[in-house]
């Protein structure tokens, strides 16, 4: 690939494939070795600020994007259309805004919910759905014959938003099938309706009797399952496929952008990323903006009880942990809080239940690139140690529960990231506090979303909290004047209603139904198509299932 450059050239982070294209890896989503897919190296922006920073969102999305994408694979008149077809779909103007919670703490809220299901993931998955119609179309224009087009099987686990984003990206896209499992009776009720009441008949909703874990395991089956590969082309929409985090990158460099050239900052004032954390693929995108040149001084982890990125940032080790019995019990079932019973504590930010964070590897494999490869003579080589290093830890972490990593590796973390730990209490307690301390200016209490504002005061989701109470912990190790914190804000409230409504409670100017954005009203009344699967007829019943809805056309 000679017209491509190292960033626009992908290997796997176990090191068993290399040189592929964009395109090689947005389709594939997950490595033939298990690993996931990271660029050959992470390209560096020399005309970073000074020909940047007035850029709309989508013009610096289409500037990171063709840093990524050879315009081989994509032409740029191709890419604009695509990322402008992408946000075209949210509905506020500068589609990310940034919003100052307290001006004087300089801590300010990176609103990441106005895309179709008021969550953070739209800003991924509305690019990644154009992209998968997008290579589609370009394969299938001379295969007029339906038996002989490319169609692609879109498959996906969810908690709840990953969902219902997902579907509202490939909703209706040509020669796409969507298949999204989420565990039955464990997602809030906002999210289940926004799954279940989109009818178009490439979208499948599949309700699994078990938890979400069980859903990714079914998802991580059909990857390596051969008989289903041989008969389907199956595409990733979970944070595994490269393209999401991509397109994360973006929001970054906006909000850096919005704040310093804003009469808020001031010359030689440092700026500081908190962002809620799971899966790890939404601060892993500020990782790379970081390492692409973004004057970012920190980021911030920000976990809930469920805390293996948190015990590994302060003591190197990487383990599961589970915990179990009455100690697992928290947070509300009407929110989604027991989607993850085996293992996991179940607390008031369903969406950061996750036991093992699997976008962590990508960071793993740069960690050893860079603590292991140094001896070696060739980039080649240190490909290889770094590869050879992740696949031995994952492996570990598969047989024993966990791993731990040199002083040095941990050294190398937490030069770009600190870590912080919020328990559900705190959680409460931060959207109290904010409710009752926030005063938003009229001119930034809508940016075209309703139900985040009652009378000026500001109202945080779970997760979103999580992110305002690291970023003031954040303030008090590196604060105003010096520092400035922007906290990612991941959900619109009303979708974590009963965390919001408890924390709330004894407010006498707060109702929900008062702040209810309008695309909430009446959804759960709408027509709904689910289908329940038996997680004890196991993957052949999902194979059997899939067969049944999509005709092989591998």
């Amino acid at each position: 690939m000679s017209s491509h450059t190292p960033s626009q050239r992908y290997l796997s982070s176990r090191g068993g494939s290399y040189d592929l294209s964009f395109e090689d890896v947005v389709l594939k989503g997950l490595a033939t070795d298990g690993g996931l897919f990271i660029p050959e190296e992470i390209p560096s922006i020399k005309d970073w600020p000074s020909d940047w920073t007035k850029l709309s969102f989508e013009e610096l999305a289409f500037k990171i994007f063709s840093q990524y994408i050879s315009p081989s694979e994509i032409p740029p008149a191709d890419l604009k259309d695509i990322v402008n077809r992408s946000y075209s779909t949210f509905r506020a103007s500068n589609v990310t805004p940034l919003v100052t919670l307290q001006e004087k703490e300089q801590i300010h809220l990176l609103e990441l919910f106005h895309g179709p299901t008021f969550a953070f993931k739209d800003v991924a998955l509305q690019f990644l759905g154009n992209l998968f119609e997008y290579f589609l179309v370009r394969r299938n224009k001379d295969h007029k014959d339906e038996s002989k087009r490319e169609h692609l099987t879109v498959v996906g686990a969810t908690s709840g938003d990953t969902g219902s984003a997902a579907i509202y990206g490939l909703r209706g896209k040509k020669d796409v099938s969507v298949f999204i499992m989420h565990p039955k009776g464990k997602v809030s009720p906002v999210q289940e309706a926004q799954m279940t009441t989109v009818l178009d008949a490439n979208v499948h909703n599949l309700a699994v009797d078990g938890t979400f874990d069980d859903c990714q395991d079914f998802v991580k089956q059909l990857f390596g399952d051969a008989d289903m590969n041989s008969t389907h082309k199956l595409a990733a929409v979970n944070s595994i496929n490269w393209a999401r985090i991509l397109a994360q990158i973006t929001y970054y460099f906006h909000a850096y952008a919005s704040l310093t050239t804003s009469p808020k900052f001031e010359q030689g004032q440092k700026v500081r990323f908190v962002v809620p954390t799971g899966n790890f693929g939404d601060i892993l995108a500020g990782y790379f903006a970081k390492r692409m040149g973004l004057p970012i001084d920190k980021l911030v982890i920000a976990t809930n009880e469920n805390d293996i990125l948190d015990r590994f940032w302060k003591s190197g080790y990487y383990e599961k942990k589970a915990v179990h019995g009455g100690d697992a019990e928290g947070g509300f079932a009407e929110d989604g809080a027991k989607a993850h019973e085996d293992g996991v504590k179940e607390t008031l930010s369903p969406a950061m239940d996750i036991l093992v964070s699997s976008n962590f590897e990508r960071l793993l494999w740069f960690l050893a690139y860079q603590v292991y490869g140094k001896d070696d003579d060739s980039v080649s080589s240190k490909r290889k140690t770094a590869g050879s290093r992740v696949n031995s830890w994952l492996q570990a972490l598969k047989a024993d529960g966990g791993f731990s990593v040199d002083a040095a590796v941990r050294d190398a973390a937490k030069a770009d990231f600190e870590s912080e730990r919020v328990s559900d209490r705190q959680t409460l307690e931060t959207i109290r506090s904010i409710y009752n301390a926030s005063s938003i200016p009229p001119q930034d209490s809508s940016n075209g979303t309703s139900g985040t504002h009652n009378n000026s005061k500001y109202i945080l989701d779970p997760h979103s909290a999580i992110g305002i109470a690291a970023a003031q912990r954040s303030a008090q190790r590196a604060g105003a004047p010096q520092t400035h914190q922007i906290a990612l804000a991941t959900a619109h409230p009303a979708k974590f209603a009963h965390a919001v409504e408890e924390a709330l409670k004894e407010e006498k100017d707060f109702s929900f139904g008062d702040v209810l954005p309008e695309q909430f009203v009446g959804l759960e009344k709408m027509e709904r198509r689910v289908t329940d699967v038996k997680k004890s007829e196991g993957i052949e019943g999902l194979r059997r299932l899939i067969r049944e809805r999509v005709p092989g056309s591998a």
